[in-house]
C-alpha cells in the first residue's frame, strides 16, 4: 500500500462540498464550487457560459439547481484524489441511497486507474463514506418538450464521424464543447457550424490543487467524459435537445490493465452509458436521451468512415500531450498518436499519413514501448483512450498486406516477432448499445456502403 496515501488519508479526513454559487457576470452564468478539506485548503473551481445559449423558454429552477448541484459532484473528484479523504461529507445538496451508491460506483472505477498507478489497494466500500448534511431539492411536475442533438465534439476523429453521420439535422444539432481550442472547435467549423450553433463551457481549475500536485500530493487520471457528461446534460436542458449523441465506440468497455476491471475509459463505457441515463431519468425526470451513436462500432471502422473524410485530416488532433501547449498539434510522441496513426494507416496511404502526422510514426524507434503495449505483449495497455488490442493486430496485419518496399522499423518487429492473425468483420455492427432506431440505420447503411 502507497504509505504517502495512507499518510494524506490519516491527516486530512474529510473534503467538505460547501456550496455552489451561480453568478450573472456580464452575461455569462458564472458556477462557482467550494469544497474545502479542512486544516490544508479551499478549492474554488468555476463553470461559464454565455446567457445567450439559453434556448429553453420553460426553465425550472429547481430542475437545473439538481443538475449543477450534481455536477459538483463531478468536479469533486479531482479535490478529492489529491489526498481521498474518509468521508465526503456534503453541505450544498442532498442524495438518496440511490444517488450515493450511484457517485461511489463512479468514484471507484473513474478512479481505477488513478488508485492503481499509486499502488493503492482499496476496495469500493473502503475509499470513503459519504456525509449528508444538504437539504433535497423536491422537484413539482416538470414540462419539458425537446427536439435536436447536442454532440459533444473533442477533436479527434470519433467526434467528426458523428457530425459527418448526422449532417443531414444539421439545422437542429448543436456542438458541445468544453474549453474550446485548436481542433475542437476547427472540427465543428470544418462541419459548417457557426459559433451562435456551438455551446461552449469554460471549465477552470481551481490552482491550489495545481499547486497542491507540485508539492507531492496524490495526482492521476480522473473520469473526464463523466464532466462532459453532467455538463452536457444541463445544456441540453438549456438549448432545449432532445438527445446527447456521444462517440465513445464499444473498443472503450476493453480493461487497461489486462486481466483487471480497471479501465481508462470507464466513463466512455456502456457501463457508465447506461448508469448515467439511469440516474437522469430517475432524478431529473424529463426526456433528454444519452448515448453514443458509434458504440455499435470499433475504432478499427471508426478510422475505416473517417478516412474519407478528407477535409478533416489537416483540422482533427486527438494527441492529449499536444493539446496542452499554445497550439494543438500531434506530439508524434504518445501512445495516442501511435494508435491513431495505425488505424488510418489501416485505409490510407503512406504518402497521406506522413502529410497529416509529419513523420512515419511506424518508423519511430523510441515509440517501440507504445508498440508493445499496443499489441497486447505487455502487462498492461497504455492508459489512453486507444481501441483493443485485436484492432491493432488487424491493423497492422491490413498494412502489410499492401505494403509495398521496405518495412518501418515496427512493422518489421511485430512481423519477425509477434505477427498473428485477428479477424474482424468491418460490416459487423455490435447490438450492445442504446442508439435510437433512425440513427441506427444511418450507421448501418454508412458502414456497409463504405466502399461503394
Amino acid at each position: 500500500m502507497n504509505t504517502k496515501f495512507l499518510e494524506l488519508r490519516n491527516t486530512y479526513k474529510e473534503i467538505i462540498y460547501r456550496d455552489y454559487l451561480i453568478d450573472d457576470i456580464d452575461n455569462d452564468l458564472v458556477i462557482t464550487y467550494t469544497f474545502e478539506i479542512p486544516g490544508l485548503t479551499i478549492f474554488k473551481p468555476t463553470i461559464s457560459f454565455s446567457k445567450d445559449l439559453i434556448k429553453n423558454s420553460f426553465i425550472n429552477e429547481k430542475l437545473m439547481n439538481k443538475i449543477i448541484f450534481h455536477m459538483g459532484i463531478i468536479e469533486l473528484i479531482s479535490y478529492y484524489k489529491c489526498c481521498c479523504p474518509e468521508k465526503i461529507v456534503v453541505e450544498a445538496g442532498y442524495l438518496d441511497d440511490y444517488d450515493m451508491k450511484w457517485f461511489k460506483k463512479l468514484f471507484y472505477n473513474g478512479l481505477g486507474e488513478f488508485l492503481y498507478k499509486n499502488n493503492i489497494g482499496i476496495t469500493e466500500e473502503e475509499l470513503f463514506d459519504f456525509v449528508i448534511n444538504g437539504q433535497e431539492i423536491r422537484l413539482d411536475d416538470v414540462f419539458y418538450q425537446g427536439h435536436g442533438n447536442l454532440i459533444p465534439v473533442g477533436g479527434g476523429k470519433d467526434s467528426v464521424v458523428s457530425l459527418e453521420l448526422l449532417k443531414e439535422y444539421k439545422n437542429d444539432n448543436m456542438c458541445f464543447i468544453i474549453n474550446p481550442k485548436g481542433a475542437n472547435i476547427e472540427c465543428s467549423y470544418t462541419a459548417g457550424y457557426d459559433d451562435d450553433s456551438i455551446v461552449k463551457i469554460k471549465r477552470v481549475i481551481d490552482k491550489n490543487l495545481i499547486d497542491l500536485n507540485s508539492k507531492g500530493f496524490l495526482n492521476g487520471h480522473t473520469p473526464f467524459s463523466s464532466v462532459v457528461a453532467f455538463n452536457a446534460y444541463l445544456m441540453a436542458y438549456l438549448t432545449n435537445k432532445k438527445y446527447i449523441v456521444l462517440s465513445n465506440e464499444n473498443s472503450a468497455n476493453e480493461a487497461t490493465v489486462i486481466g483487471t476491471s480497471v479501465n481508462h475509459q470507464y466513463s466512455k463505457s456502456y457501463e457508465f452509458e447506461k448508469d448515467f441515463y439511469e440516474f437522469t431519468k430517475k432524478n431529473y425526470g424529463i426526456d433528454i436521451k444519452y448515448f453514443s451513436l458509434l458504440r455499435p462500432l470499433k475504432e478499427i471502422q471508426i478510422a475505416m468512415l473517417f478516412s474519407k473524410y478528407t477535409k478533416y485530416h489537416k483540422v482533427f488532433k486527438s494527441c492529449n500531450l499536444g493539446s496542452k501547449g499554445s497550439t494543438w498539434e500531434w506530439c508524434c510522441k504518445c501512445p495516442k498518436c501511435l494508435f491513431v496513426y495505425i488505424m488510418l494507416r489501416a485505409f490510407l496511404t503512406n504518402d497521406e499519413m506522413v502529410d497529416m502526422f509529419g513523420i512515419d510514426l511506424l518508423n519511430e524507434v523510441e515509440l517501440e514501448k507504445d508498440f508493445i503495449e499496443l499489441i497486447g505483449e505487455a502487462d498492461t495497455k497504455p492508459f489512453e483512450c486507444v481501441g483493443s488490442i485485436s484492432e491493432v493486430i488487424y491493423a497492422l496485419n491490413k498494412i502489410i498486406s499492401s505494403y509495398t518496399g521496405e518495412l518501418p522499423y515496427l512493422l518489421k518487429l511485430y512481423k519477425d516477432k509477434y505477427q498473428r492473425e485477428e479477424m474482424i468483420d468491418l460490416s459487423d455492427l455490435d447490438d450492445e448499445n442504446n442508439v435510437i432506431g433512425e440513427y441506427l440505420d444511418i450507421l448501418k447503411e454508412n458502414v456497409i456502403n463504405y466502399e461503394k
